[in-house]
């Protein structure tokens, strides 16, 4: 198997980087269809959007799920528009819609995140759900988007709630990569990691140990500063090559997991993808020093570490069963990690991360 890595034709970070945003996408199209979320729809003001000679926007808004009905939504205005490519200018599933289009029409693709809350806006792939929000599937695109384009104005303003699950995202990406490089799995290119993803992995768990706290707090202040920038690339882009070009394992299944209980849909991926950490952590036995470690990077920003801190307060056994089929569902990611999964153990899993959580949070163990 081929060592394969992979990334966005270029990525530009800074403040007020989006107000060039005219002058970076000319050489790559003149007719752009602009999908945007409805929080972000008021901040158009913030970058030029302005129609010239070479360039003409069309401006939708994005109706809230990256689902199959609202990806052949935006392919069809592409068409009736005759567009040479997509801007998406929003969180991680206006992104992924835009990607998705790109990818059936063949569209230059642009993405302008306005939080750093996930690895999406890098790579070439996106997550679909269902029009009521459960997982469906990863879907997988032939390339990467053409440009990356974050502007540190914008993110610091955003919720600081937002910041914390992209660092909860990409707290994963060090761990499920060290699993895949052990296993010997494929990454989501279908290749075998390389070093350079192995230590963009790695170096991105370490800024977020480094940085996290006076990031989250900088955004809290709604400034920016040198260590939210680090955690700003730390959550897009290191994440974004180090998942890519190195895999997922158990964290991102536990989170599908996840989605199939409604009392989680009101939180965030990372979040999420944060308990699933923990759970990775202890379905592989890891060290009582790396698990603390993680706990306690988890609870000084504000990450959930326990089931009642996702929403799920009642029929926990039960319904960690339900987790812990689907996480073990066929074609999961889990079974990239490095031993035998069987549902069972990762039911244990679960109950086992749950508890940690709530002991290292001083909350009464639960029966």
């Amino acid at each position: 198997m081929m060592r394969t890595i992979q990334s966005p034709g270029k990525y530009i970070q800074g403040p007020d980087a989006l107000s060039l945003l005219n002058s970076y996408i000319k050489p790559l199209g003149s007719r752009w269809l602009i999908l945007v979320d409805a929080v972000m729809q008021s901040s158009q003001s913030q970058f030029s959007v302005g129609e010239t000679d070479d360039l003409h926007f069309h401006i939708e808004l994005f109706r809230g799920e990256c689902s199959h009905q609202e990806i052949q939504r935006i392919v069809a205005l592409t068409k009736s528009h005759d567009c040479d490519g997509i801007i998406g200018f929003g969180g991680g599933k206006v992104l992924d819609t835009a990607k998705a289009v790109a990818f059936y029409q063949r569209l230059r693709s642009v993405m302008l995140p306005t939080v750093a809350s996930t690895d999406a806006p890098t790579s070439a792939l996106s997550v679909i759900y269902t029009e009521e929000g459960e997982f469906d599937k990863y879907l997988f695109h032939s390339a990467n988007p053409d440009m990356v384009i974050v502007d540190s104005n914008i993110i610091a303003s955003a919720p600081v709630r937002l910041l914390v699950s992209g660092m909860g995202d990409a707290l994963s990406t060090w761990f499920e990569a060290q699993a895949c490089y052990e296993s010997r799995a494929a990454n989501m290119s279908g290749g075998q990691t390389t070093r350079a993803a192995l230590t963009l992995a790695r170096l991105c768990y370490e800024t977020l140990l480094q940085e996290g706290k006076k990031a989250k707090i900088a955004v809290e202040q709604k400034v920016t500063c040198r260590a939210l920038e680090r955690i700003i690339e730390a959550n897009t882009y290191l994440s974004g090559i180090g998942f890519e070009s190195s895999g997922l394992a158990a964290a991102h299944a536990i989170h599908n997991g996840l989605t199939q209980l409604e009392d989680c849909h009101h939180y965030y991926h990372g979040e999420k993808v944060a308990f699933g950490t923990l759970t990775q952590l202890v379905l592989q036995n890891s060290s009582d020093a790396q698990i603390d470690e993680v706990l306690d990077f988890c609870v000084t920003v504000g990450l959930p570490v326990c089931l009642e801190q996702l929403g799920v307060t009642e029929n926990v056994q039960e319904k960690m069963r339900i987790v812990a089929d689907s996480s073990c569902s066929e074609g999961e990611t889990i079974f990239n990690m490095p031993f035998s999964i069987t549902s069972e153990s990762v039911y244990s899993a679960l109950i086992i991360a749950d508890q940690l959580g709530r002991q290292k949070l001083g909350l009464t163990a639960q029966g």
